[in-house]
């Protein structure tokens, strides 16, 4: 049974925020999961959700994720995340965020937000005009704005240090990699794939996007129904979470998963359907956090391009690591990688 406080055989969150605001049709969710390591940090969503609970579900889950994507990138910060409701119909995107901003700044510095699914920075701007609070905004002569191609970078770097940890490819030449969903993080990674040799073959909701990729790239385009069980070396989950599950791990084909989306696992016993099948899956809010690295820099005034490009460039390490540590404890990937997170959060 589904808890309204914390996910299941998890510590209950901190903290979690519902707020609603009839003018603007706000409704929103700010889950602060941990803050042991620092003020939740983590970006705001938003999405056409099925119902009210399945945006609390959400909001707990990125959150979450979060606690561990910053303690794994050594950041100063603990998990949060925002995810608003999306209003039906016509809705000014002003009076929105506003009323989001305000509803940040209620709690007072708990919970930092940024871009995310659904979000822009010019989203982030209208935010930054009622908080503090906020991060991923263009800033003339200075570090910061949209954080999706260091996302992207990161997931990349981890593509090859996966790739020759567990496919013994000392570079991406001709290494066949499958694309789920081309939004701003995908794309990127489209880019620094095509870039490195490998061969593309993508899906989206949007054929423009597939159909530019195609042109650009020479990927193939398959239907988002037939992505992720293409016969491709490496699949990249980039679109929305829960795209490996019961149904959808059997009719892998790829050795290797590696993507940018949040919550890959439909459920936490999935990371074992997929070793049981010889995959190699490497946790999102480990390869992901080139984004957070990014804004949690700007946010704290410390960012400068190459110095932060070489900061989620280290991501590689940490993969390369979590790949050794589970010879030692004999864990699957996504069991070892919780257990290192949750230690970091335990020594904070």
């Amino acid at each position: 049974m589904p808890s309204f406080f914390g996910l299941p055989h998890q510590a209950p969150h901190e903290r979690v925020l519902i707020a609603a605001d009839e003018a603007s049709g706000l409704r929103t969710l700010i889950a602060v999961h941990n803050t042991a390591r620092g003020p939740g940090f983590g970006g705001c969503r938003v999405w056409a959700y099925e119902n009210d609970l399945a945006a609390h579900h959400d909001a707990l889950r990125l959150s979450q994720g979060m606690s561990y994507k910053n303690a794994l990138a050594n950041l100063p910060f603990g998990g949060g995340k925002a995810v608003i409701v999306k209003p039906k119909g016509e809705f000014n995107r002003e009076q929105l965020f506003a009323a989001f901003a305000r509803a940040v700044d209620s709690l007072q510095g708990a919970y930092i937000t940024a871009e995310d699914v659904g979000t822009t920075t010019a989203d982030m701007r209208v935010v930054q005009r009622h908080t503090k609070y906020v991060s991923g905004i263009p800033r003339e002569g200075a570090f910061g704005g949209d954080p999706s191609p260091k996302t992207a970078w990161g997931v990349f770097v981890s593509v090859q240090a996966g790739a020759k940890a567990v496919l013994g490819r000392s570079d991406l030449q001709g290494l066949t990699v499958a694309i789920q969903g081309l939004g701003a993080v995908g794309w990127h990674l489209a880019e620094f794939l095509h870039q490195a040799g490998a061969k593309l073959t993508v899906a989206d909701i949007d054929p423009g996007k597939t159909a530019k990729a195609q042109a650009q790239f020479g990927a193939t385009v398959v239907g988002v129904d037939q992505i992720l069980a293409a016969p491709v070396d490496v699949l990249a989950p980039c679109a929305l979470g829960a795209s490996l599950n019961a149904t959808t791990i059997p009719t892998l084909q790829a050795k290797l998963v590696c993507g940018a989306a949040n919550n890959q696992l439909a459920l936490p016993s999935d990371g074992n359907l997929l070793a049981d099948r010889g995959i190699a899956y490497l946790p999102d809010y480990l390869v992901n956090a080139g984004g957070i690295i990014s804004v949690a820099r700007e946010y704290r005034g410390e960012g400068e391009e190459q110095a932060v490009m070489a900061e989620v460039s280290r991501i590689a390490e940490r993969v390369t690591e979590l790949l050794a540590r589970i010879k030692v404890s004999g864990r699957t990937p996504a069991a070892e990688a919780d257990a290192w997170a949750q230690s970091l959060l335990v020594r904070a």
